[in-house]
């Protein structure tokens, strides 16, 4: 399953992962299996089928408005690592959309310079010096650390969508934020060559290393 998958973002060599990082491999292959079985059958002709039916412009639209409701957590995490300019900034960027954007829909706050950033609680975690620990693959919801899987709950809990009280109304928008993120990560698979287990947990790892030191890798051979 793809939908933890993150672009990947080209890293030095010396950070190429090994398996030292996933104990779990053999159980980590199943789980992915299964996840891949769920996309296959459920997940992406979903995810297809809505990217035919749905115009360009209001996919854009849906994509603006759930990146606007994780503006939320980017914030929280931006104060919780006392990145107060950035925290000022994305605050800048989720007023701006909410109001001008008419909630979110329309990004006009990358049009006054505030751009979409990416922050959550594992990065938070990681931060302060927690390290990522092993790497796990959890049914249904994809690749992960440990440290992001723990993460996860306060992001789930703050994320707005978790306040809306109509259980039918909270169940679609979550169905419909994982077609549009499914649909994104679409473009990404014919980037995977050779095992495709191996390529999506590596891309994972140099991603979350490459946030969570917020770009600023550092590669060991420039010293030679």
């Amino acid at each position: 399953m793809l939908i933890g998958l993150s672009i990947f973002i080209p890293i030095p060599a010396s950070y190429t992962q090994s398996n030292d990082a996933d104990p779990f491999i053999r159980v980590n292959r199943n789980l992915y299996r299964f996840n891949q079985g769920f996309d296959e059958v459920i997940v992406k002709p979903m995810s297809k089928g809505y990217d035919k039916v749905v115009p360009e412009f209001a996919k854009h639209g849906v994509s603006n408005f759930f990146n606007n409701i994780d503006d939320v957590n980017v914030i929280a995490n931006d104060l919780l690592q006392l990145k107060m300019i950035s925290a000022f900034e994305d605050s800048c960027r989720l007023v701006i959309n909410s109001t001008l954007g008419v909630a979110g829909v329309i990004d006009v706050a990358s049009n006054f310079g505030f751009y979409k950033q990416h922050e959550d609680f594992g990065q938070t975690l990681g931060r302060w010096g927690v390290g990522s620990g092993p790497y796990i693959v959890v049914p249904f919801l994809g690749n992960t650390t440990l440290r992001d899987a723990i993460g996860f709950v306060p992001d789930y809990l703050l994320n707005p969508i978790f306040r809306v009280d109509e259980e039918a109304y909270r169940h679609t928008l979550y169905a419909v934020d994982t077609i549009d993120t499914r649909l994104y990560y679409m473009a990404a698979e014919s980037m995977i060559s050779g095992d495709e287990y191996i390529f999506v947990r590596n891309a994972y790892l140099q991603r979350r290393e490459y946030l969570v030191a917020d770009g600023e890798i550092v590669d060991e051979w420039d010293d030679f």
